[in-house]
């Protein structure tokens, strides 16, 4: 019984996306190492991923949409990831940190 509650309400999907969306935000601001806003962008990925799903699966029916607008944030994600890595290894080579308050120098 309250499985079924659960999984066809659509607010507890929207609800955890926001909460994602939200943790992610906070990171973004809040933390101070590469890897760690880099970390806190796949989390707002995510909730925008969870919103789409959510929202065509259960005021669309059959969902097909959202899923392939997710499986194409999944495959942005993995690019953006992949070439931030990229980026941060460079960064922690040249510099010897990856905290994004020390490196000032690169603004010039």
């Amino acid at each position: 019984m309250t499985d079924t509650l659960l999984f066809n309400n659509l607010y507890v999907y929207l609800f955890v996306a926001l909460f994602l969306i939200s943790a992610g935000i906070l990171g973004v601001l809040y933390r101070k190492t590469l890897i760690g806003m880099l970390i806190s962008l796949e989390l707002v990925m995510n909730g925008v991923g969870l919103n789409f799903v959510a929202l065509s699966r259960l005021n669309n029916g059959s969902g097909v949409a959202g899923q392939v607008f997710t499986l194409f944030i999944m495959g942005i994600a993995a690019a953006e990831a992949a070439i931030a890595l990229g980026l941060i290894i460079f960064i922690f080579r040249r510099y010897r940190h990856i905290e994004s308050e020390k490196l000032k120098e690169m603004k010039d």
